[in-house]
Parts: structure tokens; sequence; C-alpha cells
């Protein structure tokens, strides 16, 4: 039986980590609340309907939801200059020859299913892979269109200076009801991004075993020795 050597790698720093989570979380809300808010339950109560605050809660908590979502995408731009080579804004910079030389093998093993007949270890990508990095490019484009045009949304109701400066969005679109209709639609983007970006992680985990769902955890993924010595420039190995 083969043996193989691995080296632990310290990949995703404790900020990338943290923006990472708040993230999911904020998303969640923010799905869950925009469902509720899209289509209103009817709440029954004895109550008058003057002392029910029910519909005024779900919409603060995705306001809220909005605002951290905002706020971790600004430090995450500035962390893409701040943080390691992995963080790197750089990283993401999808024009390379590296980059589309490794696409093809993504999708051979993503989409195909298939396995290399040889291991190919030039292949194995210890950050992001190349499909993830368009994937994200994607998201981060569509993200700004949420924000765009939820903050537009919110402008009619808020007081405050910040969603004031997206009432001009709200004509481009021809109102409020095509601009919420387009809202809407940009949620279901990311509610299938969430199920192929989960069923993606854990799969690369149990195919390759390297850490992939652990290391958003704890930092750390598991990288093949000789794969360390290939690419010295490449990876910053923990020294035990």
């Amino acid at each position: 039986m083969e043996t193989k050597n691995f080296k632990r790698v310290f990949v995703w720093e404790l900020p990338v980590r943290i923006f990472h989570w708040l993230n999911v979380l904020a998303l969640i809300v923010l799905t869950v609340t925009g469902f509720i808010i899209a289509d209103p339950p009817a709440v029954l109560s004895n109550a008058e309907a003057t002392n029910l605050n029910t519909f005024g809660l779900i919409r603060y908590l995705h306001f809220i939801a909005a605002y951290v979502f905002l706020f971790v995408m600004i430090l995450r731009i500035y962390w893409s200059f701040a943080g390691n080579k992995y963080a790197s804004w750089r990283a993401f910079w999808p024009f390379s020859r590296k980059t589309w030389r490794h696409f093809k093998h993504v999708l051979k093993i993503d989409v195909l299913l298939m396995n290399e007949k040889a291991e190919d270890l030039s292949k194995i990508s210890v950050g992001h892979n190349s499909v993830a990095k368009l994937s994200y490019i994607m998201m981060f484009l569509l993200a700004l269109f949420q924000i765009f045009t939820g903050f537009a949304l919110y402008s009619d109701m808020s007081t405050w200076w910040l969603p004031k400066l997206f009432v001009w969005v709200t004509p481009l679109f021809g109102g409020d009801i095509l601009l919420r209709t387009w809202h809407h639609i940009a949620m279901w983007a990311f509610i299938f991004f969430s199920m192929v970006h989960v069923y993606l992680v854990f799969y690369h985990d149990w195919l390759e075993g390297r850490g992939e769902v652990s290391s958003m955890f704890g930092g750390y993924k598991f990288v093949r020795q000789s794969r360390v010595k290939e690419s010295e420039e490449e990876v910053s190995v923990e020294q035990s």
C-alpha cells in the first residue's frame, strides 16, 4: 500500500474565517426573513393590531442582517489587500494560464465526477480552485447587486444617510415593484450557489481528504509533502 506524507498548511486566517461565518449567518437571516417579507403569513392573535409588531421585527432583522452583510463585504475587500496570499485579491484573478489550465481539471472532477488516472499534484489547489475563483467573482458581483437593490428599497423608509445613497437605483428598474422582483430573483441565485458550495466542499473533503471542511474552522489544510516541495512559492508550511 502506498504511503503518502502530508504537511499541515495554514491557509485561512482568523479574519477570513470570521467573515465567512458572519456571511453564512447573515445570508440565512436575509433569506428566511426575505421569504416572509415577500409572502407575509397571516398572524392570528387576540391582541389589537396596533399592539402587534411581528412583521416589524422581521423587517428589523432583515435590515440588521443587511448591514452585517455590507460591512463584512467591506472588511473582506480590505483583507484582500492586508491578508495572506490565499486571501489576496490576486488569488481570485482569473486571467492567468494557471487558472485556465486547472479549470478543465476541476470541471472533470466536480461535474463529470471522474478521477484522474494518475494524480497530478500540480493541479491540486491549496486555496481556492479555478472554478471556485470564478464563482466567487460572480457571487461578489451578485452581492453588490443585492446591496444596491436592497438599500434602494430601504431608502424610502430610512432617515439615515447610508440607504439614501441608493435612491437613484429605483428609477433604473422602473419602480419599487420591479426592483423588488429582481432583488427576490437574485436571492434564489444565492440559494443555488450555497447548495452547490456546501455539496462541493463535502465532496472534496471526502475525495481528497485534505481537511476542506475543518479548514474553515481551524484554518489548516493538509497538502502532499511532494506538492509542498514542488511549490515552495505557493505554500506556507507550518513547521512543527
